[in-house]
């Protein structure tokens, strides 16, 4: 159960109702209606809900996530097993949820997603997405990048894509954070990927 309630649609200001609009008419909506970006309990899933108690910072969060989605230059693919190298760091229980069925979606090995979330070094046979998890894992347990791998991941990225994955890293780690400050549980009916962990406020209770 989420630390914070849901905001429902009929109880939005007019504020939250522009950025509800901007969530379902955007990119993400494409496709699909308004209520299936909704929980069961009739608020916002993903870390939109908690994105709703400030909506100016919340839109421009969310206008970020919709361009590091669907307008970078990175592949799919790519795009992917950097975003659940994320997830499997931090171990937010619903963003690994989120995208685990897209990574599969876009092609990545069953074997490299499944060596991402026991966070063991998966075997690559792709140097592309080699050195994504190699400058991931530094960047996000270090702090900093090697001058090897830098230059390795300019050398097959590009300086541009490149900043394209440092901005991707940086977007998915704030989402991870508010997904794990608010404890956003996985939808109504599935498993959590990390059955180890716990909610913080659960263990308090207990």
């Amino acid at each position: 159960m989420s630390r914070i309630s849901y905001i429902t649609p009929e109880n939005f200001t007019q504020a939250q109702q522009h950025l509800f609009e901007s969530i379902t008419d955007g990119k993400r909506g494409e496709g699909r209606a308004p209520e299936d970006l909704l929980t069961a309990e009739g608020g916002m899933s993903g870390p939109f809900n908690a994105w709703l108690r400030s909506p100016v910072l919340g839109e421009a969060a969310q206008r970020l996530g919709e361009t590091v989605r669907f307008e970078s230059t990175l592949p799919p693919q790519l795009r992917e097993l950097a975003i659940l190298i994320v997830a499997a760091k931090w171990k937010a229980q619903y963003e690994w949820w989120a995208h685990e069925r897209i990574a599969r979606r876009e092609g990545l090995d069953e074997r490299i997603i499944e060596s991402i979330k026991a966070e063991t070094p998966p075997d690559f046979s792709d140097p592309t997405q080699a050195v994504i998890y190699k400058f991931a894992r530094e960047l996000l347990g270090k702090h900093h990048v090697s001058v090897h791998v830098y230059n390795e991941a300019v050398e097959l990225l590009g300086e541009a894509g490149v900043t394209e994955l440092v901005i991707l890293l940086g977007y998915y780690t704030l989402v991870s954070m508010t997904l794990n400050v608010f404890e956003v549980p996985v939808p109504a009916g599935e498993s959590a990927p990390f059955a180890d962990i716990e909610f913080i406020s659960s263990l308090i209770t207990q």
